[in-house]
């Protein structure tokens, strides 16, 4: 899996060297254990330099504040998702493009479980809904980005009921599976299995291929 990419978004300056990139990645990587550990508002930018074995003068080299840090944090786990998504669309066969959706679906499950903070933050939801862009909340732009990828991946039409019905399909599922994480720490299988009918279901029934 390729180094992710540090977002310039909150960045108060972007690194250049090797050294610097290696730095603000280390802050992200504390930000994601802290979150898990203490919660967003437990959070502090003096704690993360601890963790992060830096000094706190870096943190603000780089980061005007904590929120900042889980900007970018957001940002980078949304990278990484969207590319993990890419990934899969272009090596798999899928039957039908709501099939693709169903990948979505586990590889947003997968990240639950296996990326540090991304349980505690998501997508950024914790911090603000409009974390990831001020003009639209988090699943919109999550939304969004799928379409783009499955209009491109499987030449659909750029619809506007298909994109409609995805906004609706991101946030059915982004409910089920914290219902999932919240009845069991490592995901509910029986609401998760639900989640993904329901989906599915629903895309089949509402949107034409």
């Amino acid at each position: 899996m390729s180094t992710p990419t540090v977002s310039t978004g909150p960045l108060r300056r972007v690194p250049v060297q090797g050294r610097s990139v290696a730095r603000v990645q280390r802050m992200l990587d504390a930000c994601a254990e802290l979150v898990d550990e203490v919660g967003y508002e437990g959070l502090t930018t003096t704690l993360l330099a601890e963790r992060a074995e830096v000094a706190i003068g870096s943190v603000y080299q780089f980061f005007p504040d904590k929120r900042a840090i889980v900007q970018a944090l957001a940002l980078r786990n949304m990278d990484a998702y969207l590319q993990s998504l890419s990934d899969r669309f272009a090596s798999e066969t899928f039957t039908h493009w709501w099939d693709a959706v169903d990948g979505a679906i586990d590889a947003y499950i997968h990240m639950h479980r296996s990326v540090p903070g991304f349980r505690t933050l998501h997508f950024g939801d914790v911090v603000d809904l409009h974390l990831l862009d001020s003009d639209r909340d988090n699943n919109a732009v999550i939304a969004e980005r799928l379409a783009e990828l499955l209009i491109e991946q499987f030449d659909l039409a750029d619809r506007s009921r298909l994109r409609f019905a995805l906004q609706i399909s991101v946030e059915a599922a982004d409910a089920l599976i914290k219902l999932a994480f919240r009845r069991d720490a490592s995901g509910d299988e029986e609401v998760l299995t639900e989640a993904k009918a329901l989906i599915r279901e629903y895309l089949h029934r509402h949107v034409s291929a």
